[in-house]
Formats: structure tokens, sequence, C-alpha cells
């Protein structure tokens, strides 16, 4: 059985310590996804303070709370699903790097706390200690952050796959060298494979969005964030967004879903007949 979705990717001018601003631009890119007729909007990683700003961990807001309810009245006002990167703040004072996914309704349906962090983002953030999926009307989500997604914590997305995602998504904040040029793609051998791999080998959909713009404040202070938002299934690139620091853009894209029979055990010995090695084989050779 297959379904069709259309997704924007919202790659998105992110500043630090400038919430409103921020979430006024993604409102922005919101509207217009709807408009295009998109199903659902992924939006990048901590997009009310940006990456590792210091102005976080005193102004970071609880979810539900005063950030995330903006983009949950904002899923119901253009009846579309949002995955937004936010700063959460718990009632002990602990701050996470979060994900959410809302529905068009304008209900949290999924909450998601980043478990690979940075050893640079650790004086800020908190370890995640959850992963799920999520039923929805065009299939199973499942949602990770950024680096989770690092070739040496790739069995995070692993996971979410042997639990029956369908469709991966990624809020993230890629960073670079001021240098970098959009000449360079400096994300081949670093997303594009983890992303393709566990889209080969699953059967699925993996988008993960970034942000654009300089840094400013924080442990990557003078790095900059230049897009090239990417979309993946088994076929390779469905789609990617502009490699440019100013590249702000709503990119859209249809999709099919693809559902898999095959669960557990079954699901292990069908990857393995696509020729992927388990862990164990690689370990014993």
């Amino acid at each position: 059985m297959k379904k069709n979705i259309k997704i924007a990717m919202g790659q998105l001018l992110v500043e630090g310590g400038e919430p409103e601003r921020n979430i006024e631009r993604a409102e922005k890119l919101i509207k217009e996804a709807s408009e295009k007729m998109c199903n659902l909007i992924v939006l990048p990683e901590t997009v009310d303070f940006a990456w590792t700003h210091p102005s976080c961990i005193k102004e970071a807001e609880p979810i539900p709370g005063k950030h995330s309810d903006v983009f949950c009245r904002l899923a119901k006002e253009y009846k579309i699903y949002i995955c937004v990167g936010l700063t959460e703040k718990k009632k002990n004072g602990k701050i996470f790097n979060t994900a959410i996914l809302i529905s068009k309704k304008g209900k949290i349906i999924l909450k998601y706390h980043k478990i690979n962090l940075l050893e640079v983002e650790q004086p800020f953030y908190e370890v995640g200690d959850k992963i799920k999926v999520i039923d929805t009307e065009f299939g199973k989500i499942g949602v990770n952050i950024c680096a989770d997604n690092y070739k040496d914590s790739i069995h995070i997305a692993k996971t979410l796959g042997a639990m029956g995602a369908q469709i991966i998504l990624s809020p993230s904040s890629w960073t670079v060298d001021y240098g970098i040029t959009e000449k360079d793609d400096p994300y081949k051998e670093k997303w594009i494979k983890p992303l393709g791999y566990i889209a080969k080998m699953y059967d699925l959909i993996f988008v993960s969005v970034t942000s654009v713009g300089y840094i400013v404040g924080g442990p990557y202070e003078g790095k900059k964030k230049v897009g090239c938002s990417l979309a993946v299934n088994k076929n390779g690139i469905i789609k990617k967004g502009q490699v440019n620091e100013f590249a702000g853009e709503a990119v859209c894209f249809d999709a099919e879903i693809l559902q898999n029979k095959e669960k557990g055990v079954c699901l292990t010995e069908k990857i393995k007949e696509k020729g992927f090695k388990s862990e164990i084989d690689i370990w014993e050779n």
C-alpha cells in the first residue's frame, strides 16, 4: 500500500537570541507551505533562540508554553502538520534541545529530546532518554535532531526504522566555517551518506532541515549555516535546499510513502536480503 504526501522544508534564517523575529519568519514559511498545499512542514533545530545561544539558559520556555503554543496555533490555522525544533526548560530548570511534531489540529503529538549532543552543546542542554514513532494519517513518523544522524550515532535512526517509521524528520542546524561558499558541498559524506543509508535500509523518507545565517554568540560564533536541507528516499535525493547563508526558503516536494509489512526479525531478514550486514556480522568479520 502506498500513500502520497507533500512536504515543505522550511529552511530558515535563525538569529541567536531573537525568538520573536525567528518565529515571525517561520510563520511566513508555514503560510507559504500551506498555500502550496503541503501536508507537512519541517523547520530547523532550536528555531527560538538558535543552537547553543547563551540566551536560552535564562529565557527558554516550557513545552507546552509560549513558543510552542504559537506553532500549535499556526498548525491549526493553516491546517498543516509542523515539525519544529525548540529549546525547552523543564520545571526542575533542566534545558533540552527539543523537537515537536504538531498535528494539523494544533496538538503536540510527539516530543523528542536530542540524544547525541556535541561536546560544545552539553553546557546548554541535557541528554534525551526516549525515542518513539507516532501513527498519523500518512503513516508512522519518527523524529530525531541533527547530530543524532552522525555515522557513529546512526543507531538512533535505525531504531526508529525498526519501530516502523515510514518518515523520519530531523530539525537541524548544520554549521560550516565562514569561508565555505555555494560552490562547495560540505555535506556529501557527513549527511547525504547516513541519511541515504537509513532511507534505503528501511524504505523510508528522511527529511533533515537546517537553518541559514551567521552565528553570533555561543561556542560557534563566527561560523555560519548555509542551508542545503535534504530530503532523501531509497533511490537518493528527492529534494535539496539551496547552499547559501542567505537562502531562507520553503522547498516543497511530493513523496510516496511505502508500507513495510515486515516487522521485527522479519524486517531484519528483509534488510539482510538487500545486502545490509547486521552489527553482529560486521563485528564477527
